[in-house]
């Protein structure tokens, strides 16, 4: 059995755990602190061993993960509910304007002697497209996924495994 496979147990401080952030890295007890750190994207956590959490105090409002004894569950913001009204609201800001400009491009078609008559469906994906960007920007925000760091990271991975 390989040694870094990690067995469902409890919560252990000392333990080596795999990391809620970049999810490639390990975390790990950081010597002379009562705090984990992740060997890949250098994040620092705080850690609530009576819970079985850590905390990642370096946004605001901070992100907390729970140890389920296999994996971390995931991740809650500090004191901020998100419920299913806000999965609504994001699936029709995405729906409803892409809709509306299909349902127009479809009973107001245009006229089949202009050079443009692609436009109508180019514009009803484009509608989709920008709308779904900015979700997924604002999920991005809101739960400060280090996307650039990730790529920077996986980029001195592959620079340090692939150039061996």
């Amino acid at each position: 059995m390989p040694s870094s496979k990690i067995l469902a147990t409890s919560f252990d401080y000392h333990g080596v755990y795999p990391c809620p952030v970049c999810r490639i890295g390990k975390i790990s007890h950081m010597p002379l602190m009562e705090a984990m750190s992740c060997d890949f994207c250098q994040e620092i956590f705080t850690v609530n061993s009576e819970l079985q959490q850590i905390k990642m105090p370096s946004r605001q409002p901070p992100l907390i993960w729970r140890w389920n004894g296999c994996n971390w569950t995931e991740a809650q913001l500090e004191g901020v509910e998100l419920g299913w009204g806000y999965l609504l609201a994001a699936i029709a800001f995405v729906i409803l304007p892409t809709t509306l400009v299909g349902v127009v491009a479809y009973y107001f078609p245009p006229n089949p002697k202009e050079p443009i008559t692609w436009m109508p469906y180019i514009w009803t994906i484009l509608a989709f497209l920008s709308h779904l960007s900015i979700i997924v920007w604002i999920f991005i925000e809101v739960y400060q996924i280090p996307v650039s760091a990730y790529f920077r990271a996986v980029g001195r991975w592959r620079n340090g495994v692939l150039g061996r």
